[in-house]
């Protein structure tokens, strides 16, 4: 931060914690960048998922760990830094930081906010954490409960947006989205793609692929890709199966698996879906499933989905289709499989929610562009 931030420098902060909450304030970014190319933008991590990937990326001029919230490193860290405007996207409050900057007068967002009753701010012992969000100048929700929950303790200074993730995820639609690969993978037969799967989703997936009698293409894009968790995937599939690491000696039209070893494709790759499963619903948690409903597919995901509230909307819409166990997977897909009205009828569900929801990163800018 020495070596990159000048004592003149006019500095936008945006912290998100990992590579999620990035995705979700890559619209605000991007916009910031463009209306505002005087400025340096700062951008932190605390979650190595998202340094790691995204420490040379080209949205921001100088990419660091976020330090751990003491007084000293709040005191160091921001004398560095000294920002003109804060954004901490979703959950991040971190006490001391935002103690300091309310002190400072520095303008402070937090932007695409969900609250549930169940959170420590709204209990009898989270007055220090309540404390905490009365240091934001600002604070954009999601939603309306999300909202009502913040008047209830006393903090006004909030409304709705929305959530940016609905603007960055219609992008997706705009950009090259071409994969020679899953073309020739693909040719003319129908194609699941599974996203971000754990074990316990692969064992339901290989179940069906391993019985299956059709001619169906599978994707399988797993969370976890050190090579013994690859190793004992590929091992479970009865299937021709093909690792995209050594697609330069597979020829794809012989292959009806395909397992995608690398990051940063599975975006692309669900272009190619007929049907999206999205992985973690039987494990550590749901992973995104606006990635693939913004293509109009139908999309199918395990049953621990509550803490989700684009999945909760979608499930009462029928956009999405829950599972809990093989059996009601295999009884999923092939109702999919036997009628394409079905298909179209939910991925039309799910391409409409997507479509509606868009316009928080604008909310956003206009509220910045009265404060800078």
């Amino acid at each position: 931060m020495r070596r990159s931030i000048a004592d003149k420098d006019k500095v936008i902060w945006v912290h998100t914690a990992s590579l999620g909450e990035y995705e979700q304030g890559l619209p605000i970014l991007k916009e910031l960048r463009r209306k505002y190319p005087g400025h340096k933008i700062l951008l932190t991590f605390f979650s190595p998922s998202g340094y790691e990937i995204k420490k040379d990326n080209a949205e921001a001029d100088t990419i660091v760990y976020m330090p751990m919230d003491t007084r000293s490193n709040v005191k160091q860290f921001l004398h560095l830094a000294h920002p003109s405007l804060v954004i901490f996207i979703k959950y991040e409050i971190w006490p001391n930081f935002l103690d300091a900057l309310g002190k400072s007068n520095t303008p402070t967002l937090l932007v695409s906010a969900l609250f549930n009753e169940k959170q420590v701010f709204f209990k009898w012992y989270g007055e220090f954490m309540k404390q905490a969000l009365e240091n934001f100048t600002h604070i954009f929700v999601q939603d309306k409960t999300s909202l009502q929950l913040l008047e209830q303790i006393g903090v006004s200074s909030a409304s709705v947006s929305g959530d940016t993730r609905f603007d960055r995820v219609n992008e997706i639609l705009e950009r090259e989205n071409q994969l020679g690969f899953m073309e020739s993978f693909k040719g003319n037969q129908l194609c699941v793609v599974a996203g971000s799967t754990w074990p316990e989703d692969e064992t339901i997936i290989t179940g069906f692929i391993n019985t299956s009698k059709g001619k169906e293409k599978f994707v399988i894009a797993p969370h976890k890709m050190n090579p013994k968790s690859l190793e004992k995937l590929v091992s479970s599939i009865d299937k021709k199966t093909a690792l995209y690491s050594e697609l330069a000696s597979k020829n794809l039209v012989d292959f009806e698996v395909l397992i995608i070893d690398t990051i940063g494709l599975l975006t692309k790759v669900y272009s190619y879906a007929d049907i999206a499963y999205v992985g973690g619903g039987f494990a550590t948690g749901l992973h995104n499933t606006l990635e693939p409903a913004v293509f109009g597919i139908p999309v199918i995901i395990g049953p621990q989905y509550d803490s989700f509230k684009e999945a909760k909307e979608l499930v009462e819409l029928q956009g999405i289709s829950v599972i809990r166990d093989g059996e009601q997977f295999s009884a999923t897909l092939e109702a999919l499989f036997a009628h394409p009205e079905k298909r179209q009828q939910q991925g039309a569900v799910n391409h409409r929610y997507i479509r509606s929801n868009q316009g928080a990163t604008a909310t956003v800018i206009n509220y910045i562009t009265e404060l800078i």
